[in-house]
């Protein structure tokens, strides 16, 4: 790795992680970029996801006026949370690597579409949250699982998903909800991370410099990110998840 590639993948995680501190699709930056320079895929991806953990926890914890008052439905819905991340990443770990490279495409192109509809899906939220349940019950814990099973096989975009049920169900301010969806990615990554660094293989050079990056980031993204135009926040994580698509697909 030169050292011009390494200042690219320290500058993805500082962007990464302002991303996921505010919207949650910062994988759309770092992954690409660990694959242009070279990384494997499925290598990439569970180097992101372990790099991405101190950046998550700094996001959380920007937001912890927030997240007061919301620790008994954390505690529930982290519990989905985890065992989805572990569904998740033993399929990574399980399935052939041809698979990933088949599905990822189009896990971006979703994560991608997810971004750009966000402004329409927070209006339907507004409209529904007057009318949603108090604790979420059953169907919010089984979504909180299905989102952490995709955020554990591949993160891109899994803030917006979360942010997304979240909203549906959950009759909250939508910063408290943005809160509660930091911790539960919180819980996704760090999951992920333990297990990934247990039984496969991990490019450490990649965490540390997307850990440095995303760590400074998630600060920032708490503290700053807000003051990002959302038209151009989405449209450079757009661009980004389209160049990621054409270099998986075309080599």
């Amino acid at each position: 790795m030169t050292l011009l590639e390494a200042l690219a993948i320290c500058a993805a995680g500082v962007g990464a992680g302002a991303i996921n501190a505010v919207v949650g699709s910062g994988s759309l930056i770092t992954f690409p970029t660990l694959v242009a320079v070279g990384i494997d895929p499925i290598v990439a991806n569970v180097s992101n996801n372990i790099g991405l953990v101190p950046g998550s926890f700094t996001g959380a914890y920007g937001y912890r006026a927030e997240l007061k008052g919301q620790r008994d439905r954390l505690v529930r819905l982290g519990m989905g949370s985890l065992l989805g991340s572990l569904c998740g990443g033993l399929l990574l770990i399980v399935l052939p690597p041809g698979v990933f490279k088949v599905v990822v495409p189009v896990l971006i192109a979703v994560a991608c579409v997810l971004v750009v509809i966000q402004p329409r899906l927070n209006g339907w939220l507004a409209a529904r949250r007057e009318h949603a349940h108090p604790d979420g019950g059953i169907g919010l814990w089984i979504g909180v699982f299905g989102a952490g099973v995709y955020g554990g096989y591949f993160g891109a975009a899994q803030g917006v998903l979360l942010i997304g049920l979240l909203g549906a169900v959950l009759a909250d301010d939508l910063q408290r909800i943005n809160a509660a969806k930091n911790v539960l990615s919180l819980i996704v990554n760090g999951t992920a991370a333990v297990l990934f660094t247990l039984i496969t293989d991990v490019d450490w050079w990649a965490v540390l410099l997307v850990a440095v990056g995303a760590t400074l980031g998630g600060w920032l993204g708490a503290k700053v990110g807000r003051r990002i135009p959302s038209p151009v926040l989405r449209g450079v994580i757009v661009c980004v998840g389209v160049l990621a698509i054409i270099k998986l697909v075309f080599g």
